[in-house]
C-alpha cells in the first residue's frame, strides 16, 4: 500500500531547501533536502538529485522515476515551448541531419525512447516505417497521440521497458534527452541490445561537464540537475554492449539561462553476436 504525503509538510520543507539553496546555505539546504526525502521517499521532488548538485549527496544511480514523470506531466502542455522556442532545442532534427549526412536510413521499425510530445517522429516519419514512442510520463504521451505521428505508445519506464518490452526487435532506437536523467547506463545499453535488430542504429544525445568539473568520473550530477557523461564512459558502455561507435557530434544540447549545455549526439551500430 502507497503512503500517504503530508503534502502540506512536504511543500513547507521543499520550499525551506530551495529558499536556503538559493541564498547559498548550502549545509542547511542539504538538512531541509533530507527532510524532504524523509517526507516522500520516493521523491517526487528530486531531492536527491539537489543534494548531489549542491555536493551534499552521492550521485544517485538515476533521477526518481517519481520525480522525472511528476517533471514531465506538470510542463506537458507547455513543453515544446519552453523546449523548442525558449531553449534552442533541436536534438531530433540534428540527428535526422546526420542520419542523411552518413547515409543511414530508411528504417522499418524504431522505437522513440522518451518520446515526450513527438519531436522525434516528427523529424524522422518520412525515414521509418512504423514508430513506437515512449515515455514516463502520461501526460506527454496522451499529447503525442493526439498528433497521429505514432503507430504504437507506451507510458513506461526506459530500463523496465527495454528488458521486458515483449516487442518485435527495432532497427532504429533514439534516445533524445533521455540520459540526462540516467546515471549509471549498463542497464540502458543492455537493454538497447537485447531490444535490437542485428546492424540496428540506436542514436542518442548526452549532456556533459567540463572535464575539471567531472575529475575524471564517469558521469555526475550537473548545476542543472540533470547528469552529465564523460565521453569515455559513454563509449566503454556501448562498446560493452555490443555496439560499435558510428558517429560522434559536439552539440550544443540546449540553452539554460543563455548559457549553451554541451553534449554530444552519439550514433552506433549493434553488431549481433
Amino acid at each position: 500500500m502507497a503512503r500517504k504525503i503530508d503534502e502540506e509538510k512536504l511543500a513547507k520543507a521543499y520550499n525551506r531547501a530551495l529558499s536556503l539553496e538559493k541564498a547559498g546555505k548550502l549545509a542547511e539546504a542539504a538538512d531541509a533536502y533530507r527532510e524532504v526525502l524523509k517526507i516522500d521517499p520516493e521523491d517526487h521532488g528530486g531531492a536527491a538529485v539537489r543534494l548531489a548538485a549542491i555536493g551534499f549527496g552521492e550521485a544517485p544511480k538515476k533521477a526518481p522515476d517519481a520525480y522525472v514523470e511528476t517533471l514531465f506531466d506538470q510542463h506537458a502542455e507547455d513543453f515544446e515551448d519552453i523546449l523548442v522556442d525558449q531553449l534552442g532545442y533541436c536534438v531530433p532534427m540534428i540527428i535526422r541531419q546526420r542520419f542523411q549526412a552518413l547515409g543511414l536510413g530508411p528504417f522499418e521499425r524504431m522505437l522513440d525512447l522518451g518520446c515526450g510530445t513527438g519531436l522525434g517522429a516528427s523529424a524522422l516519419r518520412d525515414m521509418a516505417g512504423e514508430i513506437t514512442g515512449l515515455d514516463i510520463s502520461e501526460n506527454m504521451v496522451e499529447i503525442a497521440y493526439e498528433k497521429e505521428l505514432y503507430d504504437t505508445l507506451f507510458v513506461a519506464e526506459v530500463e523496465a521497458f527495454l528488458h521486458d518490452d515483449g516487442e518485435e526487435e527495432f532497427d532504429l532506437i533514439t534516445a533524445a534527452d533521455v540520459l540526462p536523467y540516467l546515471g549509471t547506463l549498463d542497464a540502458f545499453f543492455s537493454g538497447a541490445a537485447k531490444s535490437m535488430a542485428g546492424g540496428g542504429i540506436l542514436a542518442f544525445s548526452a549532456e556533459t561537464l567540463p572535464d575539471e568539473t567531472l575529475k575524471g568520473r564517469d558521469y555526475m550530477v550537473g548545476p542543472h540537475h540533470r547528469f552529465g557523461h564523460s565521453l569515455a564512459y559513454l563509449t566503454a558502455g556501448l562498446e560493452k554492449a555490443g555496439f560499435r561507435m558510428v558517429d560522434t557530434t559536439d552539440i550544443n544540447v540546449r540553452f539554460e539561462n543563455g548559457q549553451p549545455t554541451p553534449g554530444y549526439l552519439i550514433i552506433a551500430r549493434y553488431l549481433d553476436a
